[in-house]
């Protein structure tokens, strides 16, 4: 069914079965390189989540030639278009960089959007005194709206009954 929806180019399938190349799954032979073709493509066609693994692949090296800046240029693509792991990525790599308001804004955009992660990253920078104490109350603020919005009847059934 998959290899159906790819030669229909559908953009999460393609990304679907790059990530299965990526790790040798469903009987697949490991190809990295296949990976990052597949998700090139789905990201092509609009794919958000290979926007973000092709940022990962050529940030680390893995199926390509490691290429720390056009890593970061497809983060960028994926955080414009939503991706909260991208945006935090991105907050990561203001940070190395010393760009630390850079970094925070970065931070609070994801947490607002439910990245517990950027919440903990904007906690530890007012901690060092990076962050002020309103930035960390933004973030908690943002994650909490975030979190409330989520909620539903069904999601809490689902972990209550452990799925």
């Amino acid at each position: 069914m998959i290899r159906a929806r790819v030669g229909k180019k559908d953009p999460e399938a393609l990304y679907f079965l790059g990530a299965k190349y990526l790790h040798g799954r469903l009987g697949l032979q490991k190809d990295a390189r296949k990976a990052v073709e597949l998700w090139t493509e789905a990201a092509e066609l609009g794919s958000i989540e290979a926007l973000y693994n092709l940022g990962v692949a050529y940030d680390r090296g893995v199926g390509v030639q490691q290429d720390k800046a056009k890593g970061i240029q497809f983060w960028r693509k994926a955080a414009m278009q939503g991706c909260v792991e991208s945006r935090n990525n991105l907050g990561h790599y203001e940070a190395q960089k010393w760009k630390l308001d850079h970094a925070v804004k970065h931070y609070l955009i994801s947490a607002k959007m439910g990245d517990d992660v950027s919440v903990e990253n904007v906690k530890k920078m007012f901690m060092m005194g990076t962050a002020t104490k309103e930035q960390y109350a933004q973030a908690l603020n943002g994650y909490q709206d975030a979190a409330e919005g989520m909620k539903s009847h069904d999601r809490e059934e689902a972990k209550r009954l452990g799925r």
